[in-house]
């Protein structure tokens, strides 16, 4: 089937949808529909845009036919000028048909993990966690602080934060992955340029029609929360660890005071992984689909180098490199790295499309 054909084909679809919504009166079928409809109503809008600058493309053609020598050249502009946005329409149509991530409209569970380097490591953790909270705000997100392990240095063993907000998981999913840092430490004396990492890992929350989890699964435990330094924050035992056992993972919450809260947190976080698990699972057996995607999204891929003497960031997956480097770790230039990596997964996948 061509392209064209592909049009006409969800075009009759979109006005079937319209019939059957007249006819299902209401309840689950209904909603069924209904869900459909509104996934191809944004596309179906960009295809009739597309329909409308092509009529007006044949009309301004058919007066080149006419004698009076202004006129013509009137109509030679305006057909090149439609013949522009025609292409540029139909860009558009074809980003619209890339099949959408269930999860893009998510909310997500951010994990960010000091690698090898030590306390450099650490430090740097840190300041990722902060790049992407600063990020969160320029959008208008909630950045909702779940769970931090501290060092006595200020910096991050890991931390991990739920953001919720409009297409969170679609701008952040392509963060997971190892990122580098090159520079000189504080400690440093010399001015030797260390090298060392941390892992990010971004997760679309779950919901619970997403994930079934049985209670009998699960092993509560509560202990004191932990400061920096070993220090109690409260006098109680209010952090909660929860282990699944058929999958092995174990999450943690003590950022509130009270034990309902952080349960009830950790039970987010729970479901979030489990989520993500399946969802890891059923991407790994679609290895083509896999290959259209910017990178292979394996967090323990290499994904990105801050190099602070040379104010660098290289986005490896697509050998960009910007020399931006304050701007990215204030969250104002993030949008950047992301377009370019969002543009770049669009196009392989219109060319496994093709």
């Amino acid at each position: 089937m061509n392209f064209d054909e592909n049009l006409s084909k969800l075009l009759r679809r979109y006005d079937e949808l319209q019939m059957l919504m007249n006819e299902a009166g209401s309840g689950g079928k209904l909603a069924q529909l209904g869900r459909e409809f509104s996934e191809l109503e944004p596309i179906v809008q960009e295809i009739q845009t597309l329909q409308k600058i092509r009529q007006e493309l044949v009309d301004a053609e058919a007066l080149l036919e006419v004698s009076d020598t202004e006129m013509r050249a009137l109509a030679e502009e305006e057909v090149r000028e439609l013949g522009r946005r025609a292409g540029e329409q139909e860009e558009k149509v074809r980003i619209a048909l890339i099949p959408k991530d269930e999860a893009d409209s998510k909310n997500a569970i951010l994990e960010v993990r000091a690698g090898t380097g030590g306390e450099e490591a650490a430090l740097f953790a840190a300041s990722l966690f902060r790049m992407y909270e600063r990020y969160a705000s320029r959008k208008g997100w909630k950045f909702e602080v779940m769970d931090v392990n501290e060092t006595g240095l200020g910096g991050f063993k890991e931390a991990v934060a739920s953001i919720t907000g409009r297409n969170v998981f679609a701008r952040l999913k392509y963060e997971s992955g190892v990122h580098r840092v090159q520079r000189v430490p504080d400690t440093e004396a010399s001015g030797r340029i260390h090298t060392s990492a941390a892992t990010v890992a971004v997760m679309p929350e779950a919901e619970e029609v997403d994930v079934h989890i049985n209670t009998e699964d699960l092993r509560v435990d509560t202990y004191r929360a932990q400061g920096a330094g070993g220090q109690h924050v409260n006098k109680t035992d209010s952090a909660v660890r929860i282990t699944h056992a058929p999958s092995g993972i174990v999450v943690q919450c003590q950022d509130e005071k009270s034990q309902h809260k952080n349960r009830a947190k950790a039970m987010k976080m729970l479901m979030t992984k489990l989520y993500d698990s399946q969802r890891q699972e059923m991407s790994s057996k679609r290895a083509a689909e896999r290959r259209s995607q910017v990178g292979s999204g394996d967090r323990s891929e290499r994904i990105r180098t801050y190099n602070f003497p040379q104010s660098r960031v290289t986005e490896h997956r697509i050998n960009l490199t910007l020399y931006s480097l304050d701007e990215i770790m204030n969250g104002v230039g993030v949008d950047e790295l992301i377009d370019a990596l969002t543009t770049e997964d669009q196009a392989a996948k219109m060319a496994a499309m093709n």
